[in-house]
């Protein structure tokens, strides 16, 4: 089914549009709408994180954070048949060679954790292969749409690296599946990876990959904000904290979402037939 017939909704926000960075920066950032765009911006090394790519990140998960306008990102990247190689292991050799330190120790976020708290929900759209760190970008995200005919994987083992950021992943496929992607660092199909519920879509082509991201960017951003981000938090608690520990949680998280203003406006507009006009309050 075409998106456009899926729709059923306006986008009738106010344009509040900032503009993407220079071309030549390692990642693009950019909001429209009330829809943050991040861009993994480095074709040329198959879109791998440098330290560069790495802070800037970082400091987006701030920006996601301290900015009400924005309700939900999109994480993708510029085109090139890779989302994103995992660490940039040419600047890794480098900075050994430099410092004498391992990469990892000159990042301040090296297992991506900030990610993992920002408050709005990130949909991932992977317009190509993605691997090592290009799987922790993907798994730390939300959603995930993939393109057809494209593989992801835990490659470590094959780089004398670890995946300790790996250990989320039980909560969503078979551990027997990911024991497999871990041990052997081989790349699994995108479809495959569909069939176990780990990417929420596939898509035929790079555009429609962000096609489909940016509807369900629209659908979330136009719901009532107290809700969808206590939802994300809450799912989050519970993989962390398991079924009773997590649903005790989960009511702490909401009791501020049934006491809001928007609790009340969303009934009322539904009895009176017109749209709700969310305060996020």
């Amino acid at each position: 089914m075409e998106l456009e017939q899926e729709k059923g909704y306006d986008t009738p926000m106010e344009n509040t549009a900032t503009p993407m960075q220079a071309s030549g920066d390692a990642v693009l950032f950019s909001i429209d709408d009330g829809i943050a765009t991040i861009v993994l911006n480095r074709p040329e090394r198959r879109n791998a994180l440098s330290i560069a790519a790495n802070e800037r990140l970082y400091e987006i998960w701030d920006q996601l954070d301290a900015d009400p306008s924005i309700h939900v990102a999109i994480l993708t990247s510029t085109d090139c048949g890779t989302f994103c190689a995992g660490m940039d292991l040419r600047e890794a050799a480098e900075m050994r060679e430099k410092t004498g330190k391992d990469i990892l120790q000159l990042l301040r976020d090296p297992m991506y954790q900030r990610m993992r708290m920002v408050r709005v929900p990130i949909i991932a759209a992977m317009t190509g292969h993605f691997t090592a760190g290009g799987m922790v970008l993907s798994l730390n995200c939300d959603l995930r749409i993939g393109l057809a005919g494209t593989s992801g994987g835990i490659t470590e083992t094959k780089v004398g690296r670890g995946s300790p950021w790996a250990v989320p992943m039980l909560w969503m496929m078979a551990q027997p599946v990911l024991m497999e992607m871990v041990l052997t660092g081989d790349m699994m199909p995108i479809e495959r990876l569909h069939a176990l519920g780990f990417v929420n879509h596939v898509e035929n082509t790079p555009d429609k990959v962000r096609e489909r991201a940016r509807f369900l960017a629209g659908r979330i951003r136009d719901n009532a904000p107290l809700s969808v981000r206590a939802g994300k938090q809450a799912l989050n608690a519970a993989m962390a904290l398991g079924s009773v520990a997590g649903f005790a949680r989960a009511q702490e998280i909401f009791a501020p979402v049934y006491a809001s203003q928007d609790a009340q406006e969303g009934p009322r507009a539904f009895a009176e037939k017109r749209k709700p006009v969310w305060k996020g309050q």
